[in-house]
């Protein structure tokens, strides 16, 4: 003898029923984490941009750091931009300055 008992079609309605609630619950959970993976992504889409402006940052500070050092340490690189900047020069030399013109239409 079987212990089964036939429900009929309550069984498989009940049965049905119950996935539907899973269904709904996990849906409902879906639609309230919706928006917080949303903001999360833009924050990691935010945080990316930030790092890359940061590393641009730390270029820009390691090339002027080099031109500071350059400016202390190298006498050559201070006479380059004294004669270059203040068109400075050596006595007995002559400094010769070009004009650009502005293009003409």
């Amino acid at each position: 003898m079987s212990n089964e008992v036939n429900t009929g079609i309550w069984g498989g309605l009940t049965n049905i029923v119950i996935a539907l609630i899973v269904i709904a619950i996990l849906s409902l959970i879906g639609i309230c984490y919706l928006p917080l993976i949303q903001t999360n992504q833009r924050y990691r889409e935010h945080i990316l941009v930030l790092e890359k402006e940061l590393q641009d940052a730390t270029n820009h500070s390691k090339e002027l750091q080099a031109q500071i050092d350059a400016l202390r340490n190298d006498p050559k690189t201070v006479e380059r931009l004294t004669r270059e900047k203040l068109g400075y020069a050596k006595p007995n030399e002559t400094v010769i300055h070009f004009e650009t013109n502005a293009p003409t239409r």
